[in-house]
């Protein structure tokens, strides 16, 4: 696997006490792979960063919400979403990391969400 390409650093945008953000660091560890790790609550990603990893990625903004969480289901965001713009979305996951899926690992222009060792296996291979 090589986690350097093209010289660019990585960035991991995870929750500490997530047991899934423990186990892709762990992961990405064993695999020597070089990365800045940023704390999503601490840090939330912004408008803009969410926007362009959206589109860069080609995800849609569905996938960058933390369907499980205890906060998306206390607003109501299962029944609200599909009637929110764009805008609305991603000025509402900036607000509150803990709104936003992880971990998030962005590598250049890519970026994956939640943590599927197959499948990040597959992102940076």
């Amino acid at each position: 696997m090589s986690t350097n390409r093209r010289n660019v650093q990585m960035l991991l945008i995870e929750y500490p006490k997530c047991s899934t953000c423990q186990k892709a660091k762990k992961w990405l560890d064993a695999k020597g792979a070089v990365y800045e790790d940023r704390h999503i609550v601490e840090q939330n990603p912004t408008a803009e960063e969410l926007a362009r990893w959206s589109k860069e990625g080609g995800l849609p903004l569905k996938k960058f919400f933390n369907t499980s969480g205890l906060k998306y289901k206390s607003l109501g965001l299962v029944d609200k979403l599909a009637d929110m713009s764009e805008e609305e979305q991603l000025k509402l996951l900036a607000s509150d990391g803990m709104l936003v899926k992880r971990p998030i690992l962005v590598d250049g222009t890519r970026v994956i969400t939640g943590f599927k060792p197959e499948a990040w296996e597959e992102f940076l291979g």
